[in-house]
């Protein structure tokens, strides 16, 4: 499992429908804004290693605006999107290959698995729509941006 994770001042998510319909499915303030990518062998362990991981991540400013802190100590909120793309192979040739990321029947249930840790560990969590063509609007601050893999 991979997570592609930056730090912003604000992020949302729009969902652009077949008929050109917009609507936002996620919108949050300070936090994180968490790109989460699933490959075959991702099971339920690597999902709650993942929402541990971003949960207790020590990105966030201090007092001093070291980066000190983590989402969970700072109150910040976090923005999950499913994105399959993470496991995108592009050695060979110009067109990526996508063989390495999981159908999407084995991967919503683990992203879904990820916004539930984190909301059990106490985030406020907002997210995309899985299957649905997306626009991730974002701030990144710092820039900091992270990939986790688990």
């Amino acid at each position: 499992m991979r997570a592609l994770v930056q730090r912003v001042t604000s992020a949302s998510v729009t969902v652009v429908g077949d008929d050109g319909d917009r609507t936002v499915s996620g919108r949050i303030g300070p936090g994180l804004c968490v790109l989460v990518g699933v490959t075959h062998d991702d099971g339920p362990d690597q999902a709650r290693k993942l929402a541990a991981k971003v949960w207790n991540l020590r990105v966030m400013a201090d007092d001093d605006g070291v980066m000190n802190r983590s989402v969970g100590e700072t109150g910040g909120a976090v923005l999950v999107v499913s994105q399959f793309t993470l496991y995108g192979d592009t050695e060979r040739g110009r067109r990526p290959s996508w063989v390495a990321a999981a159908r999407p029947e084995h991967a919503e249930p683990l992203v879904s698995l990820v916004v539930d840790e984190l909301r059990a560990l106490g985030a406020t969590v907002e997210t995309g729509r899985f299957r649905t063509h997306m626009e991730v609007a974002l701030t990144n601050d710092g820039p900091v941006t992270l990939l986790l893999e688990v």
